[in-house]
């Protein structure tokens, strides 16, 4: 373990012990520890709330974008707007790989023959590579989402990437998301006003039925409820 390492472990086991803040004072304890180009915004583009409130208080903030190469039109679309109306920096992360020459390595269509190996070519191991550059990342991870991440902590140590991961949205509900983005003017993905409540890949996102949660809409059919990113 590196010195910053354990640095690190430390300061988000005091923030671990905080409790429950508000995702304006979750934030607030970031921008108070760290430089804004010490700290990442990971976003889907479903919105641009996480992005809205960071960059209130760490103006410039990177925001990382997962450009698949399988994103809706509307989900490229949202990134731009984020983009220019929001004070961020978008970054977009690409896969090592083209869709084309992962088709010639694996086949076409590999997010129906094997979805997880998709996700960890083209999402989890380009934001492997750009989180290496960070010693914070934010994520807008929610808590009623699915019963995978119904325990979901505020801030804690990631282990898997060796850096403080915080979730300012943890405890919010879809109202509450929806809520700020109407009351801010945040850009919203067209999609969500289709019953697109999670936005992932095209080709492996449906809308989301009455009542169920958010994030039944990905992977519909199969067992799979997580790309990689968050386990």
């Amino acid at each position: 373990m590196t010195a910053d390492t354990a640095l690190l472990r430390d300061i988000a086991g005091d923030g671990a012990g905080a409790g429950d803040m508000s995702a304006v004072d979750a934030i607030r304890w970031v921008a108070e520890r760290f430089d804004t180009r010490d700290v990442a915004v990971a976003c889907s583009m479903a919105n641009g709330v996480l992005p809205h409130i960071v960059s209130a208080q760490l103006p410039g903030v990177d925001v990382l974008f997962l450009d698949t190469g399988y994103h809706f039109a509307e989900t490229r679309w949202t990134r731009d707007d984020v983009a220019r109306r929001l004070d961020v920096r978008v970054v977009d992360l690409q896969p090592e790989h083209s869709v084309a020459e992962q088709d010639a390595e694996y086949g076409p269509r590999l997010y129906e023959r094997n979805p997880s190996l998709c996700c960890a070519l083209r999402k989890v191991a380009p934001l492997n590579r750009a989180l290496a550059g960070y010693r914070l990342w934010l994520t807008g991870v929610r808590r009623e989402e699915s019963p995978t991440r119904a325990n979901a902590p505020l801030i804690s140590f990631d282990d898997a990437h060796g850096l403080i991961k915080v979730n300012p949205l943890a405890a919010w509900t879809l109202d509450d998301l929806t809520g700020y983005a109407a009351r801010h003017d945040v850009p919203v993905n067209p999609l969500v006003a289709e019953g697109y409540l999670s936005i992932g890949c095209a080709p492996c996102t449906l809308p989301v039925a009455a009542g169920a949660d958010p994030r039944s809409g990905r992977w519909a059919g199969r067992t799979k409820t997580e790309c990689g990113i968050h386990q």
